[in-house]
């Protein structure tokens, strides 16, 4: 048994319970009682045989200050087996803080790193002091691999942003990055032997752009420190046209695995890691022995090997993980999985999906086990995306990873992202109630551990609409129906009624970007009808706001045409607010040839400025006009029926203070 003793010199005071704050952990630990005691922040004495820098910074962080006196104590035990822990025992830990005293027990330093986590975001400021709140906690992670991906190959991330990554979401416990280093634009790693694979003129995008085999190992080691597992992926044979232009050999070929055998070499040597991923998905196998010679060759130098599911056909015993990663992948018996399957980021909008990524369970199973380890949610940017703080702003990087690393975490949820949709649920469901506290501690966490990253995301669990039947159009997307002239609950047109349905939400599909695999507002959406929404706001004073507006989440992995000038969308949507129209901003993409390398412009709302408006004092109407045509016209390929308004600051990091919104308009 190794003990960290760290004594501490402070003033002790009685919480009081009463003016507690509320619970901000994220994620939420298994099982958590606060205690109504406060330890107060102050002078320490530390002696840490494990993790003593981790501590000590810390400790720093907090406020304290790093002294050789007092007797009071905070202790840190490695023990043998940690009592109550069903799964996953490697990374659990247990607690408790008092008054007095912090101790910290887990089986692995691992265990103990999350405590560190968990104590962090206990500590809070009171005036000039710092004091961590009582609790006693026990706690484990569901599922073992709780992960992000970012593919460099596409889009080179700078190693400086990589960390920065790789940092924060640590201190919310996720353990694995996936760096996804070669694709048909560019093979990312340096290679020694063959320097041709990293010449500028065999990159298709960022050329030149690469990483030195000394920043992978650095990269490597900067993971560890933070508890990290790192896993490289190469992709084989598949996605390999930068290996064809340096060599002019197919990976498949005779020539093309014997290089391929020598590069296998050097990323061995170079990554001290368990796992190398192979890819071998979206491709047509031409030599049958390709990856299982592949496999063996990794194996033979001590590595495991991940692939892609749909990929390599395998038996259990023959690959050491499969990837899923398309709805028709499906974890066998045998070969443990991760499952990435509808957690594609690229394809996300900032409001709608992450609904949907909170509520849902993890291959629908509640934890974890052998057969299936966790979850990566995946940044594939297949169009240009040029900048790194709009790469993470695009995709909603930072609020879907916290959304997953609760669930990951804490395991359970409803059912599987293709079950639950991307619609709120009833305000009266535990399901709702549950996002409600999510959301409040994940804005939390935006102001105080996400100050200066991009975090496009504001309240969304007050923003209430009424949405109408939809109305046929015959393709006539101008067509105006009656909520155009008056609002109200039910409408008669044309023999029928339609009604209108309560949503909550700042962003709501209409229909889902993946059809009806993702359930969202219609159950069975069709082609050439029209939708209305509206909602009353309640400001309580005549003020000058922002307002997020899109009708299309562009994704970025489509070459979709920005919207003509002067529309919204083609679709013909369009939004009033007290009766007067809003026009769309100027768009700064112009070009009327689809294309992956023209990168986004200012579609999408969360990275332009937002639209100026008024609001007057008292209730506001806004009208939006939703029609829809085809489901893929040439200009969009994945015609997204949706909707995102919300009203915000003027520098769109807020929500704005004291509206109220409201499907009628109260007296």
């Amino acid at each position: 048994m190794i003990k960290i003793i760290i004594a501490c010199f402070c003033c002790l005071l009685v919480f009081c319970s009463q003016g507690a704050p509320k619970n901000q952990l994220l994620p939420q630990p298994q099982r958590c009682i606060f205690n109504g005691t406060e330890f107060v922040v102050g002078e320490v004495r530390i002696q840490t045989p494990v993790l003593a820098r981790e501590w000590k910074e810390l400790w720093k962080e907090l406020g304290g200050e790093v002294k050789q006196q007092t007797d009071i104590a905070i202790v840190v035990e490695l023990v043998s087996e940690l009592e109550g822990i069903p799964l996953n025992r490697n990374e659990a830990y247990r607690l408790k803080v008092t008054s007095h005293k912090i101790t910290v027990e887990a089986e692995t330093e691992r265990g103990v790193y999350w405590a560190l986590q968990t104590l962090r975001q206990l500590a809070e400021k009171t005036g000039c002091r710092t004091v961590i709140r009582g609790c006693d906690i026990t706690d484990w992670p569901s599922f073992r691999v709780r992960g992000f991906m970012q593919d460099v190959g596409r889009t080179y991330i700078s190693m400086e942003e990589l960390k920065r990554e790789i940092a924060i979401l640590s201190c919310f416990k996720i353990n694995v990055f996936h760096w996804h280093l070669t694709e048909n634009q560019a093979w990312r790693l340096e290679s020694k032997i063959f320097p041709v694979l990293n010449d500028s003129v065999n990159m298709t995008r960022f050329p030149g752009k690469y990483y030195t085999l000394e920043e992978a190992r650095e990269l490597v080691a900067f993971c560890k420190a933070h508890q990290v597992l790192l896993i490289p992926e190469f992709d084989m044979p598949g996605h390999s046209a930068a290996f064809v232009r340096a060599f002019r050999h197919d990976m498949q070929s005779a020539e093309g695995m014997e290089i391929l055998k020598l590069l296998m070499d050097e990323v061995c040597e170079t990554f001290d890691v368990p796992y190398i991923h192979i890819g071998t998905d979206e491709v047509s196998f031409t030599n049958k022995s390709f990856v299982p010679e592949m496999v063996a060759y990794i194996r033979a130098k001590g590595k495991k090997v991940i692939s892609w599911n749909p990929g390599w056909h395998y038996q259990p015993g023959e690959v050491d993980m499969t990837h899923l990663w398309s709805y028709r992948g499906k974890a066998q018996r045998g070969i443990p999985a991760i499952d990435s399957r509808f957690h594609y980021l690229n394809h996300f909008d900032t409001f709608g999906d992450i609904v949907a990524l909170y509520n849902s369970r993890i291959y629908n199973a509640d934890v974890g086990s052998e057969d299936l380890a966790g979850v990566i949610l995946a940044v594939w940017n297949d169009r240009l995306v040029a900048d790194e703080e709009e790469n993470i702003r695009q995709n909603n990087f930072y609020p879907n990873m916290l959304a997953v690393a609760e669930r990951s975490w804490c395991g359970g949820g409803t059912e599987y992202f293709d079950g639950n949709g991307v619609i709120l649920p009833a305000e009266n469901t535990p399901e709702f109630k549950a996002f409600v506290d999510f959301e409040r501690r994940m804005l939390w966490h935006k102001e105080h551990s996400f100050k200066g990253f991009p975090f496009a995301y504001v309240r969304q669990t007050n923003v209430k609409w009424r949405i109408t039947d939809a109305f046929p159009n015959g393709g006539d997307l101008e067509k105006k129906f009656p909520p155009e002239h008056e609002l109200a609950e039910s409408y008669n047109y044309g023999g029928e009624v339609y009604f209108t349905r309560p949503v909550t939400g700042a962003g709501i599909y209409l229909r889902h970007v993946w059809g009806t695999l993702v359930p969202a507002f219609y159950k069975y959406p069709e082609e050439e009808h029209t939708a209305y929404a509206y909602t009353w706001v309640y400001s309580p004073k005549k003020q000058e706001v922002g307002m997020w507006v899109e009708f299309q989440n562009y994704g970025r992995s489509e070459m979709d045409l920005a919207p003509l000038p002067g529309k919204w969308d083609y679709k013909g949507s369009r939004i009033w607010l007290n009766d007067c129209e809003i026009l769309p901003p100027v768009w700064t993409a112009i070009h009327r040839q689809r294309s992956n390398e023209i990168a986004l412009g200012n579609e999408n709302c969360v990275v332009r400025d937002p639209m100026s408006v008024t609001l007057n004092r008292g209730w506001n109407k806004v009208l939006l006009k939703l029609p829809v045509g085809k489901f893929s016209v040439p200009e969009v390929r994945l015609v997204k029926w949706m909707f995102t308004v919300v009203f915000v600051t003027l520098d769109g990091e807020k929500a704005v203070d004291g509206l109220i919104y409201s499907p009628e308009k109260m007296k």
